[in-house]
């Protein structure tokens, strides 16, 4: 009865009887296997990688992620996913916890991922729960619960030194590397290209709102005219590639325009006269490295790391933090929020929130600004 309520339910979903990913695909019938023990484990990894890869359509780099991650698993608990307790759970945690000491979020990412390959096993459209109980005598069962995984309890669990600079901050910063390049240059070394290609980099993180990873992978043909802004030339719009994806999606792609024309002068500067000294005329990066390849998000995290400690900054900023500046100046400039959100690629705007930090002076403005009217029409009454 039970076996012909999955069917009907499989052939309701236009998937069939066997969906990707179920036992009878993954496990040849009537085989008798040598090691049935680890052969069904990599069957049930080979098929989950199948359902989120064809049903759900998730990125490649995703599921290679989770399946990190129940390998790990495995390997600490020495235990088979039909003979996995909450207890296991309870002994990997601890361990995340006390001896790796990753961060909150990280370590709910772990669980997630271990409490999805678990829905996996115990769905009986896949079959793995009847296929482990005809071989083995058990069964695999949910050992992911709400009393013994991590909650979201708030919106934002990064650290709490990673904020935005302050203007005074930012000038600094962008100082500081305008005088590595003139020193460079003084003394005749040789990383004056390479020191004002980061100094660009920086002044371009600000100026747009981006990433890392997105001023690493912008291209010399992702720049483009605004006709709301011909002063600003080609530079007046950047197409985003490499934008951030949701979870297991691909990157996403936006448009983001140019507000701050010194940022697009400091660009434009670098694109025409300091990039065609690298040689590399064919290369389609922005940034190019002296050996010919892309500058990495990695390299541009250790140039901030060098200015910001050479400053005396705090040593929880990061380039992100540049990232959050531009969105907390822009709303103390009176930018509407809406705009913001959409140039920084947001899906919703508490995200955008929680990058904003208003200064002291800033939301004195905005009350007296927001007072004015009401008090002057009551003066008037009077």
């Amino acid at each position: 009865m039970q076996d012909s309520r999955i069917e009907r339910r499989g052939a309701w979903l236009g998937v069939g009887d066997h969906p990707d990913g179920a036992a009878r695909l993954e496990l040849a019938a009537g085989v008798r296997l040598l090691h049935p023990e680890d052969a069904v484990l990599r069957a049930m990894l080979s098929g989950w990688a199948k359902q989120q890869l064809g049903g759900r359509r998730l990125d490649r780099r995703t599921i290679t992620a989770r399946e990190r991650v129940i390998d790990g698993f495995v390997a600490f608990t020495n235990e088979y996913p039909w003979r996995w307790t909450a207890a296991l759970v309870d002994e990997w945690t601890t361990h995340l916890v006390a001896e790796r000491r990753l961060a909150r979020s990280t370590i709910r990412g772990y669980q997630g991922a271990l409490r999805l390959f678990c829905d996996y096993l115990v769905s009986p459209y896949y079959g793995w729960a009847q296929e482990c109980l005809q071989r083995f005598g058990t069964h695999p069962t949910q050992v992911c619960h709400e009393w013994n995984t991590a909650a979201h309890l708030v919106e934002y669990e990064g650290r709490p030194g990673r904020r935005p600079l302050t203007r005074d901050e930012v000038q600094r910063l962008f100082d500081y590397a305008d005088d590595r390049v003139e020193r460079a240059v003084r003394l005749g070394r040789k990383g004056a290209l390479a020191a004002y290609r980061d100094a660009t980099v920086l002044k371009t993180i600000y100026g747009w709102g981006l990433r890392c990873t997105e001023v690493s992978r912008l291209d010399l043909a992702d720049f483009y005219r605004n006709p709301q802004a011909p002063a600003l030339g080609r530079f007046g719009m950047v197409h985003v590639r490499y934008g951030k994806g949701t979870r297991g999606s691909g990157p996403r792609r936006r448009m983001v325009a140019s507000l701050m024309p010194w940022a697009v002068e400091a660009l434009e500067d670098y694109v025409v006269n300091i990039r065609p000294r690298f040689g590399l005329a064919e290369h389609p990066a922005v940034w190019v490295t002296e050996r010919g390849g892309r500058l990495r998000p990695r390299e541009i995290e250790e140039r901030f790391a060098a200015y910001r400690d050479a400053l005396g900054l705090d040593g929880d900023l990061s380039p992100h933090c540049l990232r959050h500046s531009y969105v907390t100046h822009l709303i103390e400039d009176g930018v509407d929020p809406k705009f913001v959100q959409e140039q920084v690629g947001h899906v919703f705007a508490s995200t955008t929130g929680l990058y904003t930090q208003i200064s002291a002076a800033a939301m004195n403005t905005m009350m007296d600004r927001a007072l004015h009217p009401v008090l002057t029409a009551e003066g008037a009454a009077r």
